[in-house]
Protein backbone atom coordinates (compact mmCIF):
# COMPACT_ATOMS: atom_id res chain seq x y z
CA UNK A 1 0.00 0.00 0.00
CA UNK A 2 0.99 3.76 -0.68
CA UNK A 3 1.03 6.02 1.80
CA UNK A 4 0.93 9.64 0.72
CA UNK A 5 2.15 12.27 3.54
CA UNK A 6 0.19 16.06 2.26
CA UNK A 7 -1.11 18.56 4.22
CA UNK A 8 -4.31 17.92 4.76
CA UNK A 9 -7.41 19.81 4.26
CA UNK A 10 -8.00 23.65 4.31
CA UNK A 11 -8.42 26.98 2.78
CA UNK A 12 -11.63 25.86 1.12
CA UNK A 13 -10.08 23.33 -0.38
CA UNK A 14 -9.74 19.12 0.29
CA UNK A 15 -5.97 19.80 0.47
CA UNK A 16 -4.55 23.05 0.96
CA UNK A 17 -1.56 23.02 -0.72
CA UNK A 18 -1.60 22.10 -4.20
CA UNK A 19 0.78 20.05 -4.76
CA UNK A 20 -0.45 17.71 -2.23
CA UNK A 21 -4.03 17.27 -4.73
CA UNK A 22 -1.11 17.10 -7.76
CA UNK A 23 -0.07 14.02 -6.14
CA UNK A 24 -3.21 12.63 -5.00
CA UNK A 25 -5.19 13.32 -8.41
CA UNK A 26 -2.35 11.88 -9.83
CA UNK A 27 -2.37 8.35 -7.36
CA UNK A 28 -5.70 8.35 -8.41
CA UNK A 29 -5.53 8.37 -12.49
CA UNK A 30 -3.05 5.74 -12.33
CA UNK A 31 -5.50 3.58 -10.73
CA UNK A 32 -3.09 2.76 -7.74
CA UNK A 33 -4.66 2.37 -4.08
CA UNK A 34 -2.78 4.70 -1.46
CA UNK A 35 -3.65 5.78 1.78
CA UNK A 36 -3.37 9.37 3.32
CA UNK A 37 -2.09 11.05 6.26
CA UNK A 38 -1.16 14.50 7.32
CA UNK A 39 2.24 15.11 7.93
CA UNK A 40 4.60 17.97 9.01
CA UNK A 41 6.93 19.61 5.89
CA UNK A 42 10.31 18.78 7.86
CA UNK A 43 9.52 14.37 8.02
CA UNK A 44 9.79 14.34 4.78
CA UNK A 45 12.60 12.95 2.45
CA UNK A 46 12.87 16.64 0.87
CA UNK A 47 11.87 18.43 3.87
CA UNK A 48 8.45 18.74 1.80
CA UNK A 49 5.43 18.09 1.34
CA UNK A 50 4.16 16.09 -0.35
CA UNK A 51 5.70 12.78 -0.35
CA UNK A 52 4.66 8.60 -0.56
CA UNK A 53 6.49 5.75 1.61
CA UNK A 54 5.88 2.84 -1.17
CA UNK A 55 6.43 -0.18 0.40
CA UNK A 56 9.37 1.72 2.53
CA UNK A 57 11.02 3.86 -0.64
CA UNK A 58 10.47 7.32 0.07
CA UNK A 59 9.79 9.76 -2.55
CA UNK A 60 9.99 13.39 -2.55
CA UNK A 61 8.89 16.39 -4.89
CA UNK A 62 5.83 15.76 -6.76
CA UNK A 63 7.77 15.05 -10.38
CA UNK A 64 9.58 12.44 -9.03
CA UNK A 65 6.78 11.14 -7.35
CA UNK A 66 5.19 10.74 -10.55
CA UNK A 67 8.41 9.07 -12.50
CA UNK A 68 8.61 6.82 -9.44
CA UNK A 69 5.15 5.48 -9.72
CA UNK A 70 5.06 5.09 -14.11
CA UNK A 71 8.31 3.30 -14.09
CA UNK A 72 7.28 1.18 -10.66
CA UNK A 73 3.94 0.19 -12.00
CA UNK A 74 4.40 0.64 -15.56
CA UNK A 75 1.43 3.19 -15.94
CA UNK A 76 2.29 6.28 -18.50
CA UNK A 77 -0.28 9.37 -17.44
CA UNK A 78 0.68 10.79 -20.58
CA UNK A 79 -0.33 7.57 -23.17
CA UNK A 80 -2.88 9.23 -25.14
CA UNK A 81 -0.22 11.96 -26.60
CA UNK A 82 2.36 11.92 -29.18
CA UNK A 83 6.04 13.13 -28.59
CA UNK A 84 4.63 16.87 -29.53
CA UNK A 85 2.01 16.94 -27.22
CA UNK A 86 4.43 15.63 -24.50
CA UNK A 87 6.43 18.47 -25.12
CA UNK A 88 3.93 20.99 -24.84
CA UNK A 89 2.51 18.96 -21.71
CA UNK A 90 6.15 19.53 -19.67
CA UNK A 91 6.26 23.17 -21.09
CA UNK A 92 2.63 23.67 -19.49
CA UNK A 93 3.47 22.13 -16.13
CA UNK A 94 6.76 24.60 -15.69
CA UNK A 95 4.69 27.51 -16.54
CA UNK A 96 2.34 26.31 -13.48
CA UNK A 97 4.95 25.16 -11.28
CA UNK A 98 7.67 27.93 -12.05
CA UNK A 99 6.25 30.98 -12.56
CA UNK A 100 2.17 30.79 -11.13
CA UNK A 101 2.51 28.84 -8.31
CA UNK A 102 4.89 32.07 -7.13
CA UNK A 103 2.43 34.35 -8.24
CA UNK A 104 -0.14 32.61 -6.17
CA UNK A 105 2.11 32.30 -3.38
CA UNK A 106 2.51 35.75 -3.32
CA UNK A 107 -1.10 36.36 -2.89
CA UNK A 108 -1.35 33.76 0.13
CA UNK A 109 1.59 35.25 1.49
CA UNK A 110 2.25 38.85 0.78
CA UNK A 111 -1.35 40.50 0.59
CA UNK A 112 -1.74 40.66 4.82
CA UNK A 113 -5.83 40.31 4.75
CA UNK A 114 -4.90 36.43 3.15
CA UNK A 115 -1.84 35.64 5.34
CA UNK A 116 -3.84 36.55 8.47
CA UNK A 117 -6.52 34.41 7.38
CA UNK A 118 -5.07 31.68 6.29
CA UNK A 119 -0.99 30.63 6.43
CA UNK A 120 -1.18 32.71 9.82
CA UNK A 121 -3.02 29.78 11.73
CA UNK A 122 -0.16 27.43 10.78
CA UNK A 123 0.87 28.31 14.40
CA UNK A 124 -2.52 28.11 16.02
CA UNK A 125 -1.28 24.97 18.32
CA UNK A 126 1.77 26.70 19.49
CA UNK A 127 2.48 28.25 22.77
CA UNK A 128 0.67 31.71 22.52
CA UNK A 129 3.93 33.23 23.57
CA UNK A 130 5.82 31.97 20.31
CA UNK A 131 2.76 32.26 17.77
CA UNK A 132 3.78 35.38 16.84
CA UNK A 133 7.43 35.14 16.31
CA UNK A 134 6.53 32.04 14.51
CA UNK A 135 4.50 33.40 11.71
CA UNK A 136 7.28 36.63 11.27
CA UNK A 137 9.71 33.83 10.60
CA UNK A 138 7.18 32.03 8.35
CA UNK A 139 6.40 35.32 6.24
CA UNK A 140 10.51 36.00 5.99
CA UNK A 141 10.78 32.86 4.84
CA UNK A 142 8.68 32.83 1.99
CA UNK A 143 9.34 36.56 1.19
CA UNK A 144 12.72 36.10 1.03
CA UNK A 145 12.08 32.54 -1.62
CA UNK A 146 9.69 34.80 -3.15
CA UNK A 147 13.02 37.37 -3.69
CA UNK A 148 14.70 34.92 -4.67
CA UNK A 149 12.79 33.90 -7.47
CA UNK A 150 12.48 36.85 -8.78
CA UNK A 151 8.41 37.74 -8.05
CA UNK A 152 8.39 39.62 -5.16
CA UNK A 153 10.65 41.85 -7.10
CA UNK A 154 7.99 43.60 -8.53
CA UNK A 155 5.48 46.26 -7.60
CA UNK A 156 1.75 44.53 -7.04
CA UNK A 157 0.56 45.70 -10.48
CA UNK A 158 3.40 43.74 -12.10
CA UNK A 159 3.15 40.77 -10.16
CA UNK A 160 -0.91 40.39 -10.67
CA UNK A 161 0.37 41.09 -14.63
CA UNK A 162 2.86 38.60 -14.68
CA UNK A 163 -0.15 35.97 -12.88
CA UNK A 164 -2.83 36.95 -15.68
CA UNK A 165 -0.37 36.23 -18.44
CA UNK A 166 -0.46 32.39 -16.87
CA UNK A 167 -4.29 32.31 -16.33
CA UNK A 168 -4.69 33.79 -19.79
CA UNK A 169 -2.53 31.00 -21.66
CA UNK A 170 -4.13 28.10 -20.05
CA UNK A 171 -7.73 29.71 -20.66
CA UNK A 172 -6.31 29.74 -24.41
CA UNK A 173 -5.07 25.99 -23.92
CA UNK A 174 -7.85 24.93 -22.74
CA UNK A 175 -10.11 26.42 -24.95
CA UNK A 176 -13.79 24.89 -25.03
CA UNK A 177 -11.86 21.02 -24.50
CA UNK A 178 -13.12 18.71 -21.37
CA UNK A 179 -9.17 18.63 -20.71
CA UNK A 180 -6.51 20.54 -21.71
CA UNK A 181 -5.05 17.91 -24.65
CA UNK A 182 -8.88 16.71 -25.47
CA UNK A 183 -11.31 14.01 -23.95
CA UNK A 184 -8.72 12.43 -22.21
CA UNK A 185 -6.76 13.55 -18.97
CA UNK A 186 -3.04 13.75 -19.04
CA UNK A 187 -0.86 14.04 -15.92
CA UNK A 188 -0.46 17.46 -16.29
CA UNK A 189 -4.13 18.02 -16.07
CA UNK A 190 -3.48 17.01 -11.97
CA UNK A 191 -1.24 20.32 -12.23
CA UNK A 192 -3.26 22.45 -13.40
CA UNK A 193 -5.98 21.53 -11.63
CA UNK A 194 -4.42 21.70 -8.07
CA UNK A 195 -3.01 25.17 -9.22
CA UNK A 196 -6.10 26.64 -10.51
CA UNK A 197 -7.84 24.92 -7.96
CA UNK A 198 -6.03 27.11 -5.08
CA UNK A 199 -6.41 30.21 -6.88
CA UNK A 200 -10.39 29.80 -7.17
CA UNK A 201 -10.93 28.93 -3.44
CA UNK A 202 -13.24 31.76 -2.03
CA UNK A 203 -11.31 31.76 1.17
CA UNK A 204 -8.99 33.85 -0.38
CA UNK A 205 -9.06 37.00 -2.41
CA UNK A 206 -6.55 38.66 -5.27
CA UNK A 207 -6.69 39.88 -8.41
CA UNK A 208 -5.45 36.78 -9.64
CA UNK A 209 -8.39 34.94 -8.20
CA UNK A 210 -10.65 37.19 -9.90
CA UNK A 211 -9.05 36.77 -13.76
CA UNK A 212 -9.30 33.40 -13.05
CA UNK A 213 -13.51 33.69 -12.08
CA UNK A 214 -13.90 35.90 -15.79
CA UNK A 215 -12.84 33.12 -17.41
CA UNK A 216 -16.10 30.48 -17.61
CA UNK A 217 -13.97 27.18 -18.96
CA UNK A 218 -11.45 27.26 -16.11
CA UNK A 219 -14.03 27.70 -13.55
CA UNK A 220 -16.01 24.77 -15.28
CA UNK A 221 -12.36 22.47 -15.58
CA UNK A 222 -11.96 22.85 -12.08
CA UNK A 223 -15.60 21.61 -11.22
CA UNK A 224 -15.17 18.69 -13.39
CA UNK A 225 -12.12 17.81 -12.05
CA UNK A 226 -13.03 18.51 -8.29
CA UNK A 227 -16.58 16.03 -8.98
CA UNK A 228 -14.40 13.46 -10.12
CA UNK A 229 -11.35 13.18 -7.68
CA UNK A 230 -13.08 15.15 -4.33
CA UNK A 231 -16.67 13.79 -5.38
CA UNK A 232 -17.48 14.34 -0.95
CA UNK A 233 -15.62 17.53 -1.14
CA UNK A 234 -18.50 20.41 -1.30
CA UNK A 235 -16.75 22.82 -3.75
CA UNK A 236 -19.48 24.63 -4.95
CA UNK A 237 -21.51 25.25 -2.20
CA UNK A 238 -18.39 26.55 -0.27
CA UNK A 239 -17.73 28.73 -2.97
CA UNK A 240 -21.81 30.49 -3.39
CA UNK A 241 -21.44 30.64 0.47
CA UNK A 242 -18.47 33.15 -0.13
Amino acid sequence: MITLYAAGPGFGLPEFSPYGMKAEVQLQMAGLAYAKEKAHPMDGPKGQLPWIDDRSTLVGDTTFIRAHLEETYAIDLDAGLNAAARAQAWAIERMIENHLSWVSAWTRFCIPDNFEAGPAHFFDDAPEAMRKRMQRDLLLQVSANLRAVGIARHAPDEIAWLGDRSIEALAALLAGKPYLFGDELCGTDATAFAMLAGILTPFFDSPLRRTAEAHDNLVAYVGRMMATHYPRFAWWARAQAA
